[in-house]
């Protein structure tokens, strides 16, 4: 019986909201589109020229475009850091 409700408290208090976490971010990585400014797990800032199925250019100013994978974008910028 203890075995069952610590179970239980684990997937409540870490195994679900993981799930939901990694949910809105697959949601967050659908919606990306060309112009959209974003913020790479690395902490770089950039607006998004070309997007392919599972890679990214992004343009970080001064003529540098960067490729990355759709995996490594963080959030987009304008809500990066912001709780609603």
């Amino acid at each position: 019986m203890p075995l069952i409700f610590i179970f239980v408290i684990f997937y409540f208090l870490l195994i679900r909201p993981q799930q939901k976490q990694a949910k809105e971010h697959l949601k967050m990585l659908g919606a990306l589109k060309k112009g959209n400014k974003i913020v790479t797990s690395g902490g770089i800032i950039g607006i998004i020229e070309s997007i392919e199925e599972k890679e990214i250019v992004i343009s970080t100013g001064s003529n540098t475009n960067i490729r990355l994978t759709k995996n490594s974008v963080s959030s987009n910028y304008p809500a990066a850091g912001v709780k609603k």
